[in-house]
């Protein structure tokens, strides 16, 4: 059996490199540093590592790929990374601008080895999700027992590995935030290579995925949110970069951004988002948190405006904050709830340092706090350690990947509730004090982040698997959970800390009930109330929809958004493209009336009615006379008339009562 090397060979080696880089200053240095470095490891022949598991699933390829064949003669990056993970979604814009630098027939291949953290992300169709939702566009590998993670000894996501022309041990790079690194260990291996015949320039078989899907109105949306004045809703759609506001009904009346990632304030027509997750809308306005942007925006719809009110653009490692919001660095903001502290303030779900920010909109005070002026960003709970660690002074608590907030703004509770994605927790934090508490999920233990699961009980008996929204019911003292990775929807008491599922089987799918326990979801990543608590709103991020619960019926329905004209940025009905109402032929008085039972639907559910002419026995349609059948809907009903069967003697007439729409359904005529 041979011998293969793991990473603990190549530390010692590349320690002395690392470190003499330190105490060099100039490109010219460094690189002569990495040149002589790959001499010496052109010297060693026992750093060659094992090939890829036979049988593995792969992404974005025609085939398997092997270090021994199709990978043989080139410069390999082994990214070892779970899609969970915010710091290796935060390495991938690195690699993306590598794989732009240098192409394959340059000689680089970038190889994504995902080794799953929880068992959901196992699972290949989950992984490709991921794959889609990052726009990862080189070959990736489900090696869903972590076998070559193992056999390197590699011990943290990501941790990036660097090969050579004969699958030999480079480099290492462990965490994120090593760009120049990357870049000039990739530059210098390319040279010398080049430089010793050893590259190829043999293409490896790239198919990327994305190219066989059919499109979609939503494509992964992250979360949603309602103005219960207005009714009006907000989507972040995710995977088109974009955001959409339509009515309770499901009518587009904005979409601002996409389809393609970018960063641009002013009109809406203008502006540009990356990835946006959370969203909060009040009134006109709507905040987003502009996540791979690392940025926090406004939308004005009133005044058809974009601006930015925090963070620079690029990611930022500052854990305290204090500067006013357009000139303080913020990371991966993932979801934004509005409060009060004084004044008015915007919470920040800031995923990528692992904490709790707050944007004074109005001047104000934290608690334990000093004053802050109108625009100030500042860090409110987290010490930027990653962990569930509860405290009752904010600075001292530690997070996971916080990704969801909802806000209890009234006594007893004057919290703000945590969705902690990578502890697999529930959290509360006071706004009254500043304490960072427990409530459902997780174990004591504040260094263990794997206390997940999928169990119905109390505190740290109920297990959550990376929950990524909350959504607070003020009526009944009830929090709403995305259970994201369970693929359910749980209710949690959080004074008696209950969890209980409220809808889902627990397996991925897109299944509509017929009871809440028998309907499906795939990662649903956001949700919110509506109709004064009636309905509960879901992001089913992976099957690009929108779900409606309806908390009475107990009904589950696909929540319609009807485009009715190509929307750029503000939706507009004109008079031009308003369907003609035509008059309804008038009926004799002796025409029998069919009186049809009715029926409970849920806002976003499907009607349909199966009509069926038939004429009496012996009649016939006289040949070119003028015959017609008729459709109306009243007012109330969307226009979707979709008409199964035909028969071509007769004329058809669809004939429109409102434009106004109260409900969602269509109606299908059949002939």
């Amino acid at each position: 059996m041979a011998s293969y090397s793991k990473l603990s060979d190549l530390f010692p080696i590349q320690s002395q490199l690392d470190y003499a880089l330190e105490n060099d200053t100039t490109q010219e240095e460094k690189e002569n540093l990495v040149h002589q470095y790959l001499h010496k490891i052109d010297e060693k022949d026992d750093l060659i590592i094992p090939d890829f598991e036979e049988g593995l699933e792969w992404l974005n390829t025609d085939g398997p790929l092997s270090l021994r064949k199709e990978l043989s003669g080139k410069v390999v990056v082994l990214d070892f990374f779970t899609y969970c993970c915010i710091n290796c979604v935060h390495l991938l814009p690195d690699l993306h601008q590598l794989e732009q630098s240098y192409t394959i027939e340059d000689g680089l291949v970038v190889i994504g080895v995902h080794s799953a953290k929880f068992p959901n992300e196992k699972v290949l169709q989950n992984v490709r999700s991921a794959v889609l939702r990052y726009d990862i566009t080189h070959p990736v590998v489900n090696d869903s027992d972590a076998r070559l993670w193992q056999e390197l000894e590699v011990s943290c996501w990501p941790t990036l590995v660097v090969l050579g022309p004969r699958g030999n041990l480079l480099f290492s790079l462990v965490g994120e935030g090593h760009r120049e690194q990357l870049f000039l260990f990739i530059a210098a291996a390319l040279k010398h290579y080049r430089e010793q015949g050893l590259l190829k320039n043999h293409d490896v078989g790239i198919k990327l995925y994305r190219d066989s899907l059919p499109p979609s109105i939503l494509s992964f949306p992250g979360k949603i949110a309602m103005d219960p004045s207005s009714k009006q809703l907000a989507i972040a759609d995710t995977g088109h970069n974009r955001v959409l506001v339509v009515s309770h009904t499901g009518q587009l009346l904005h979409t601002i951004g996409g389809p393609s990632s970018g960063r641009r304030d002013g009109n809406l027509s203008e502006a540009q988002f990356s990835s946006p997750q959370g969203v909060f809308i009040k009134g006109d306005t709507v905040y987003v948190a502009d996540t791979e942007n690392h940025l926090v925006r406004k939308i004005n719809l009133s005044e058809g405006k974009v601006s930015t009110l925090a963070g620079i653009g690029v990611q930022g490692t500052d854990k305290e904050g204090g500067a006013p919001g357009p000139q303080q660095p913020i990371s991966s903001p993932w979801d934004v709830a509005l409060g009060n502290a004084g004044g008015d303030i915007l919470w920040i779900a800031m995923a990528g340092t692992h904490q709790i920010w707050a944007l004074f909109l109005e001047d104000g005070k934290l608690p334990k706090g000093s004053d802050s002026k109108k625009g100030t960003c500042v860090r409110f709970a987290g010490s930027g350690n990653e962990e569930n660690r509860n405290n009752a002074y904010p600075y001292k608590a530690g997070l996971a990947q916080p990704s969801g907030l909802a806000l209890a703004p009234t006594e007893p509770w004057e919290c703000l509730f945590i969705a902690d994605s990578e502890s697999s927790t529930i959290r509360s934090l006071s706004l009254k004090d500043g304490a960072v508490k427990h409530v459902v999920g997780g174990e004591r233990d504040p260094l263990n982040l794997f206390a997940f699961g999928d169990v119905d009980g109390k505190g740290i008996d109920a297990k959550l698997q990376h929950p990524l929204g909350v959504s607070w019911d003020e009526g009944s003292s009830l929090l709403y959970v995305a259970d994201s990775y369970n693929h359910k929807i749980k209710v949690v008491d959080p004074k008696t800390k209950q969890s209980r599922v409220l809808a889902g089987t627990g397996k991925a799918g897109n299944g509509l009930g017929p009871s809440f326990l028998e309907s499906s979801f795939n990662e649903p990543g956001g949700l919110c109330l509506g109709e004064g608590g009636k309905l509960l709103y879901v992001a089913d991020t992976n099957n690009n929809c929108i779900k409606v619960l309806d908390l009475e019926t107990k009904t589950i329905s696909l929540f319609p958004i009807a485009v009715q004209q190509e929307v750029d940025a503000v939706f507009t009905t004109s008079t031009s493209s308003t369907p003609e109402v035509r008059k309804l032929p008038k009926l004799p008085k002796s025409a029998p009336v069919l009186t049809m039972p009715s029926i409970t639907v849920s806002s976003g559910q499907s009607v349909t009615l199966f009509l069926k002419l038939a004429l009496p026995t012996g009649t016939k349609l006289t040949e070119e006379a003028p015959s017609f059948w008729s459709l109306s809907a009243e007012a109330g009903f969307r226009d979707q008339l979709a008409i199964l069967g035909d028969d071509p003697r007769i004329n058809k007439q669809f004939l429109y009562a409102s434009q106004h729409t109260v409900m969602s359904g269509y109606w299908k005529g059949e002939l």
